[in-house]
């Protein structure tokens, strides 16, 4: 078994999709990044990469690279995935937290389990999703930014 632990951080602004584990929730400012900026997901893939010492997601898809300019982070998940495989592993678990003050993620948190493991071929029950707001603390408290942090369980196929 392998464990491992991912973070993610992105700055909010206006004149861009807000989308978190691939799912596009309407929100006045969206998230600044090279890529499709899906902290939850960028998450995900760095607690995946972290936990077979595969580095992180900056070593495998660099934002100094042109074809990965806008784009979808579940689509660079489901590469993610095929890694896992090649190295003889199984995801577990993972469990992810969303730490933003608006907008309420509720609703949209069912969509962004079901992308995530759809994306990395796991039932649903796999992959947790919470949210929280950070009562007005820090970068997401006051609405400058968003994290996601997240943590998984691989298990050796062998």
């Amino acid at each position: 078994m392998r464990i491992g632990q991912g973070y993610d951080v992105h700055r909010l602004t206006e004149g861009r999709k807000l989308i978190l584990g691939g799912v596009e929730i309407p929100f006045e400012k969206g998230l600044l990044g090279h890529s499709d900026a899906d902290v939850l997901t960028h998450a995900v893939m760095d607690a995946l990469l972290g936990a077979l010492a595969l580095g992180d997601i900056g070593g495998h898809f660099p934002d100094t690279d042109p074809k990965y300019k806008g784009a979808d982070s579940i689509s660079l998940l489901r590469h993610v995935g095929t890694l896992i495989k090649a190295e003889g592993y199984a995801v577990g678990n993972i469990d992810c937290t969303v730490a933003a003050q608006a907008p309420k993620l509720k609703p949209y948190i069912v969509k962004m389990r079901e992308n995530l493991s759809a994306a990395l071929e796991i039932d649903c029950s796999q992959v947790s999703v919470k949210a929280t707001t950070e009562e007005g603390l820090g970068i997401t408290g006051n609405g400058d930014g968003m994290t996601a942090t997240a943590v998984c369980l691989l298990i050796s196929r062998n």
